[in-house]
């Protein structure tokens, strides 16, 4: 890259339309039915999944953010976007998208999914809600979905459906005390992780899944075209604010997701990664039949290769390659700075499997340095995921900072 881009950020930003003739846009680009409740933040937008998602907001900043997520409670409107899928063959075709079984999923559930090419590379990952016997949503991240089922229906009796519907997230140890509010009855009590359930909420039906991305406690709220959509987001965010919450934007996720061993599509895994390479390999069911990469898998290197990273004093820089000696021996695929851990935190993709945790590396870092990085497992504490199911109920007061690289 042309060494002064990197200084550059490229954002979309809202500007009010002037007179009367609308401007024709080369390309339409959704929007967020609750976007209006970020205007007075400044925003800062990029694209994702065909949709417009908050990169930046000026009433807090990323590490405010960290902070309200981890103690308090959070508001984010997300670009993931969902398609139906529906018909006798729904899952059939489903079954020949995606490496991991989906006869399992029964109605009312959740289920993390991903597809992947004829070659092991892999397309995009997202939820999948079963809705009916024949009817799915697949709440997808970056990537063109629609077109691959498209091509992948053809002699089968299913639909593949745009159903207009819009997700934001509730997160933080205070969500579930939210919903019990909102829905006035004690539904978290006997909730489970990855369920999904009609609720009432003022009198609206709505969808709501016990998932995010953010691994702390939460749900998510599935807006349909029949809801009154700024109702109820007015209606979360009034009583949403009297316990702390926040509108917030990419960065409130960014540390804990990478914290928490979650991958971005289009970043830590791309067409070029298969499953096994970043630690997903247990989400294929190789046995199952006739899925679409499933040779490929079959033959496929079963080593992970993608680890998380610490980095003493500095953030690393994401597409930056790691070092050892001078010689490259990995990139850096996502990366920030971690206010719980006191350090640069990040995934990194290896080029062999000679190197794991406790691999000592040079990283380039956003303030022009080097700094040294070691490698280690994801996730990066929580282990078995208890704060996300609401097992572990502590919240952190204060930083523990990482204990720094073991002198050797």
């Amino acid at each position: 890259m042309n060494k002064p881009l990197n200084n550059f950020r490229f954002t979309v930003k809202p500007t009010i339309s002037k007179g009367e003739n609308a401007l024709e846009l080369a390309r339409t680009i959704g929007v967020h039915p609750l976007t209006y409740q970020e205007l007075p933040f400044d925003p800062e937008y990029s694209i994702y999944a065909d949709r417009l998602t908050p990169e930046k907001l000026s009433n807090a900043t990323p590490e405010e953010m960290y902070w309200k997520i981890r103690q308090e409670i959070i508001f984010r409107h997300t670009g993931e976007h969902p398609y139906e899928i529906s018909g006798p063959d729904a899952l059939k075709l489903l079954q020949k998208i995606f490496p991991r079984d989906i006869s399992k999923i029964k109605i009312g559930r959740c289920s993390y999914q991903f597809a992947c090419y004829h070659d092991g590379g892999m397309i995009t990952d997202g939820i999948l809600l079963r809705i009916d016997q024949n009817k799915y949503w697949f709440a997808q991240a970056e990537g063109d979905m629609f077109s691959w089922y498209k091509a992948q229906a053809e002699g089968l009796n299913v639909k593949i459906d745009e159903p207009n519907v819009w997700i934001s997230q509730v997160q933080g140890p205070r969500s579930m005390e939210l919903l019990d509010l909102l829905t006035k009855t004690n539904i978290s009590s006997n909730w489970k992780y990855f369920d999904w359930k009609e609720v009432n909420i003022s009198g609206e039906k709505t969808i709501i899944s016990r998932s995010g991305f953010s691994n702390e406690l939460g749900w998510e709220i599935y807006f349909r075209p029949e809801n009154n959509i700024e109702k109820l987001g007015d209606l979360i965010l009034e009583e949403g604010s009297k316990m702390g919450m926040i509108i917030t934007a990419t960065p409130v996720f960014r540390c804990r997701r990478i914290e928490a061993g979650l991958l971005s599509a289009g970043q830590d895994f791309t067409n070029k990664t298969n499953p096994y390479s970043v630690g997903l390999g247990r989400f294929v069911d190789i046995d199952k039949e006739n899925f679409i990469g499933k040779e490929a898998l079959q033959k496929a290197n079963k080593k992970c290769l993608t680890w998380g990273i610490r980095v003493d004093g500095g953030t690393a820089i994401r597409g930056k390659s790691l070092k050892i000696n001078s010689k490259v021996v990995g990139e850096v695929t996502s990366s920030t700075w971690s206010p719980y851990q006191v350090c640069g935190v990040g995934i990194v993709h290896m080029q062999d499997n000679d190197f794991g945790p406790g691999t000592v590396l040079d990283v380039d870092c956003t303030n022009g340095k080097i700094h040294k990085g070691e490698l280690c497992k994801l996730p990066m504490y929580d282990i078995k995921g208890e704060i996300v199911r609401g097992i572990n109920n502590d919240i952190p007061k204060e930083p523990i900072p990482w204990i720094g690289i073991k002198k050797k």
